[in-house]
């Protein structure tokens, strides 16, 4: 049930993946844009642990997204969004949609993403003290790669 339920919100996501890069609530519903050359879209669940929801919500405003936006500036992908479902029966808690021309940069998302980070803290220990803190926040869900129709 909880992959099927992963699977429709994957379904969502395609179909309001278009939208600007942020953070987003369900009190602060999307707001479709057309991003042109958006063909893919990586999709990315997480759950945030037990009385950790606006932890892992900051961290994502202030560590992760300098990250995407390196990244984003570097051509490895056109918008990054990040919705937040506050329903406690959900299986994901923060949902991360990265908006992409074309299969090229979903096979280089990953190491580009790294690779800003390296860039914006060059120093391995911190990044893995950095690594280490966002484990005690989150726990991944799952991943999926979705088609943008338009």
């Amino acid at each position: 049930m909880q992959m099927i339920r992963i699977v429709a919100v994957a379904a969502t996501a395609a179909g309001i993946a278009s939208c600007a890069g942020g953070t987003r609530s369900a009190a602060d519903p999307p707001q479709p844009e057309f991003v042109p050359g958006g063909t893919l879209a990586q999709v990315y669940y997480w759950r945030a642990k037990s009385g950790k929801l606006d932890e892992y919500s900051k961290y994502i405003r202030e560590l992760a997204e300098p990250i995407d936006h390196e990244a984003q500036r570097r051509g490895a992908f056109l918008t990054v969004t990040t919705y937040v479902a506050h329903d406690t029966a959900s299986a994901w808690t923060h949902m991360r949609v990265f908006i992409l021309r074309d299969s090229a940069q979903l096979k280089g998302l990953s190491v580009a993403l790294d690779s800003a980070g390296i860039r914006l803290e060059p120093d391995s220990t911190k990044r893995r003290v950095r690594s280490a803190y966002s484990a005690t926040l989150r726990d991944r869900v799952g991943a999926v790669t979705v088609e943008v129709l338009r």
